[in-house]
């Protein structure tokens, strides 16, 4: 299975988004989110595409299952590389989406959002949702993979268990902090990247410490490297 470091592209606009990819010398695998895909539309998919970079659309579609199958037959023409629902849309939602793109031979990789990075115990608490975060977590990817998802979005504090007991499965790893910058942002259930390569994460999903880095190639390649644990 592949693995590789996904850059989220959290800005505001296209410029600032075009002018941090112009800063390295290889196509990357960028993360698309809410912030940038409502400001600019689908044309930043394409141009992105178009320079040769990989895109995980991450709108995490969570509606009735007619509105999240549209979504899906929305983006197919984006040619995009992963895309995203929220689990608790149900097992209708996830069946009819997997059915879209494998009726239209996509290879883009449906993925399901278990429980938000940034949440912990007390949030659950807050919604009403009862049981540990790490039960919610393997009931959430137990019925998405049941469903048909090619993978789960979790913490990469979970995956070696979810995979323990659920089976093989693409694990996509947000909430990735260097050593020493964990407890700097909203991030709750953090990982280095060397742990999270340990716990069996296949992609991890890294923004500020990259966006935010005084030399980002650089900073890019150390994290690469160390979850790769390769020269890259």
């Amino acid at each position: 299975m592949a693995k590789d470091v996904i850059v989220a592209l959290d800005f505001s606009g296209k410029e600032e988004a075009y002018e941090f990819l112009d800063k390295f010398d290889q196509a990357i695998y960028t993360k698309v989110g809410m912030e940038l895909f409502y400001k600019e539309g689908p044309d930043i998919v394409r141009e992105i595409k178009k320079r040769g970079h990989k895109v995980f659309l991450d709108l995490k579609f969570h509606d009735i299952p007619n509105t999240v199958w549209g979504a899906v037959r929305s983006v197919l023409d984006l040619d995009v590389d992963m895309v995203n629902l929220h689990i608790p849309a149900g097992k209708k939602a996830i069946q009819g989406a997997r059915e879209i793109l494998d009726q239209a031979k996509s290879s883009t990789i449906l993925l399901g959002v278990t429980v938000l990075t940034s949440m912990e115990e007390e949030d659950l608490r807050d919604l009403s949702i009862q049981g540990s975060l790490k039960d919610v977590v393997k009931s959430y990817g137990k019925l998405g993979l049941d469903a048909g998802l090619h993978g789960l979005v979790c913490s990469a504090q979970e995956v070696e268990d979810l995979k323990k007991d659920l089976g093989n499965f693409i694990a996509v790893t947000p909430g990735i902090r260097p050593g020493g910058q964990a407890g700097q942002d909203d991030q709750k259930r953090t990982m280095t990247p060397a742990q999270a390569a340990k716990a069996g994460s296949d992609y991890i999903v890294v923004g500020r410490p990259i966006r935010n880095a005084q030399d980002p190639l650089e900073a890019y390649r150390a994290i690469k490297a160390e979850f790769l644990k390769e020269e890259v």
